[in-house]
């Protein structure tokens, strides 16, 4: 082998990652050079992280693949982004796969960073039967509060599907008065693809809006924190005072525009504001 063919079929096998026939491997394994022994041990390590995240995905798929055994078709998961932002809406996200269906590297949206889930969330749209994203806005987060706004986006999302599903995996919670068969899953989005797919449409799809509110509110950086309680947040809120889109629900918020504490929610407070 010369060294131009060596290079390429680390091109062809590496970097494009077709498959290696038998006769060139073995020519490889024969070749001593250590450019040979590099294209062989990187195809390797591809083939092990291949398995490795075939098993995890298998694991996340154990709540779907149980239910799809006995007949249900259609699971969907659900779960929400943006409870703890001092600004805009809660969102929630809805996803719907077919039996079977498999995509690599979905996780827990908080374990991502933000192009890998872009790219995901492409994916997951194009893969899924069925997908929707619901909002709770700023004025009903302040009327019901964050938890119940977060139960009611979630709820939207749900309502939002195109197909209607036959049961619905949620993290943690459980949404009220739902009339379809449900599963809270206690860090659901660490456990089921489903609802780790829902997570990032939900955080992708709040983010985006956050991005515009930046634009609609200048000086906030909305765009860069999202919304979140952090340093640079903090001190626009103090400098600035609250913006329309700003949570008057949450103390931060409050103590800015000199507002005394709200006591304790309870269930019956919700029931009277809805």
């Amino acid at each position: 082998m010369t060294k131009f063919v060596l290079s390429e079929l680390r091109r062809r096998h590496v970097l494009e990652r077709r498959p290696l026939d038998s006769a060139t491997e073995a020519a490889l394994l024969a070749d001593p050079r250590p450019g040979a022994k590099a294209i062989l041990d990187a195809i390797a390590r591809r083939h092990f992280d291949s398995r490795s995240e075939g098993q995890r995905i298998r694991k996340l798929l154990r709540f779907e693949t149980s239910l799809w055994k006995t007949g249900v078709q259609f699971v969907a998961g659900v779960d929400e982004a943006g409870m703890s932002p001092l600004a805009g809406p809660v969102s929630a996200a809805a996803v719907i796969f077919a039996p079977g269906a498999r995509i690599a590297d979905v996780d827990d949206s908080k374990k991502l960073d933000a192009a890998t889930r872009d790219r995901l969330a492409i994916e997951i749209k194009a893969t899924a039967i069925a997908w929707s994203v619901g909002f709770a806005e700023v004025e009903e987060i302040d009327r019901i509060n964050i938890y119940w706004a977060g139960l009611l986006a979630m709820r939207r999302a749900v309502e939002g599907l195109a197909t209607q599903p036959e049961h619905v995996l949620i993290d943690a919670r459980r949404i009220k008065d739902l009339a379809i068969p449900q599963q809270p899953i206690v860090k659901g989005d660490a456990k089921s693809l489903t609802i780790a797919a829902a997570s990032i449409l939900a955080k992708t799809a709040r983010d985006a809006l956050m991005r515009k509110l930046d634009g609609d509110h200048p000086g906030y950086g909305f765009s860069k924190h999202k919304g979140y309680p952090v340093r640079e947040h903090l001190a626009a809120l103090n400098k600035l005072g609250a913006s329309p889109v700003h949570r008057r629900s949450f103390a931060p918020v409050r103590a800015v525009l000199g507002l005394p504490p709200l006591p304790p929610w309870s269930e019956s407070a919700h029931e009277r504001n809805l």
